[in-house]
């Protein structure tokens, strides 16, 4: 029984005697993703380590039992305490997101709407900002195109954990739950009739790719272009040719940044958000090619659909994938997203439980 936990046992032992080497401390890269993986795999094994121990509890027990009926009265709730510990355990070893422990790119960008959809993009953006702060969460922003009102018309930021994270507390982990497109119900600041307007924007979630040799560039596959940053109104906002525009060949990816000064740092960027976007696609071609039950177990949030409304009218924020209703928007664009992001945990969970019991 849980014979394929013992495999996460060993690893982790293996990791715990890579960490006690004083050259692996040398490399801050692997530093980070060792550490990353082993807290990973800590509650697993304390999970197993708990089913084995109130097993050998449950069998001493017994085995007392047969020779002074006086341990049979402990019987019964050593058998709840192997079936609670069984439980846990099973619950750690269904197969879980690969990427978990991994920090996002984070890009928003306005739909249809005009400039109520950039100013409902720049709203979300703050959300997520507020949400990152609150979590102790670094963010920089990579790129951005505000608009006239003080909107996006696209803006992408990095979110990246202060340390080690636990379990499904990296900011893939919660964040992931927010690709797709976000639609929000309000008088915008245009609207002279008072009249509610409904537009959209769109959100796109990418695990960041810390390590170049996760994804391998080939330099023939890259067109670099450079040219002068702009801000809104097209004002010069730059007097040299910094920005930095990277066309993938093989696939029509475009990435363009412009935040930095140089363009060494805007290339850099560009080249992270690359990295991030081929490991996406690579993602979703492997679940595309697998079945529909691995396909759920792996990731069960459609990110391409219409995931949220935000009632400004009603105070009401609603999440169309878990039934999720709160009269709280106020509170949830202030950064308040707990609630919101833990109810697409929790359908998650349940949808990988039930496809681990089907097999």
């Amino acid at each position: 029984m849980f014979e394929s936990a013992l495999p996460l046992l060993g690893e982790h032992a293996d990791i715990e005697r890579e960490l006690a080497d004083p050259a692996v401390h040398g490399d801050p890269t692997a530093l980070r993703r060792l550490n990353k993986r082993y807290a990973a795999l800590a509650p697993t094994v304390a999970a197993y380590r708990a089913w084995e121990s109130a097993s050998g509890d449950l069998e001493a027990a017994r085995e007392l039992a047969a020779e002074d009926p006086s341990f049979a009265d402990e019987v019964p709730a050593l058998e709840q305490a192997v079936t609670a510990a069984a439980e846990a355990l099973r619950r750690q070893l269904v197969p879980r997101d690969p990427d978990d422990d991994r920090d996002v790119i984070l890009e928003v960008k306005a739909g249809e709407g005009g400039e109520e959809s950039a100013l409902f993009a720049g709203d979300l953006m703050r959300m997520y900002l507020r949400y990152a702060e609150r979590r102790g969460w670094r963010t920089a922003m990579l790129d951005a195109t505000p608009s006239d009102l003080g909107g996006y018309k696209e803006a992408r930021v990095s979110v990246s954990a202060s340390g080690t994270p636990g379990p499904g507390e990296a900011p893939w982990a919660r964040l992931k739950y927010e690709g797709g497109v976000h639609r929000v119900q309000r008088v915008p600041v245009t609207e002279s009739q008072g009249r509610v307007h409904t537009s959209a924007a769109g959100v796109l979630v990418m695990p960041d790719i810390e390590d170049p040799a996760e994804v391998q560039l080939d330099a023939n596959d890259l067109k670099i272009d450079v040219f002068r940053s702009s801000g809104p109104g097209g004002q010069s906002v730059n007097t040299t040719d910094s920005a930095v525009r990277i066309t993938h060949l093989p696939t029509g990816l475009v990435v363009s940044c412009q935040n930095e000064k140089s363009q060494l740092q805007n290339k850099e960027s560009a080249l992270r958000v690359l990295r991030a976007r081929l490991h996406q696609i690579a993602v979703e071609e492997a679940e595309e090619a697998a079945s529909a039950q691995r396909r759920s177990q792996i990731r069960t949030v459609d990110r391409s659909e219409r995931i949220r409304t935000y009632n400004f009218g009603e105070n009401r924020i609603a999440d169309h994938r878990t039934g999720f209703k709160a009269y709280n928007l106020d509170q949830v664009l202030d950064g308040d997203l707990d609630p919101v992001v833990q109810s697409a945990v929790e359908a998650d969970e349940a949808a990988r439980l039930a496809a681990a019991g089907e097999q």
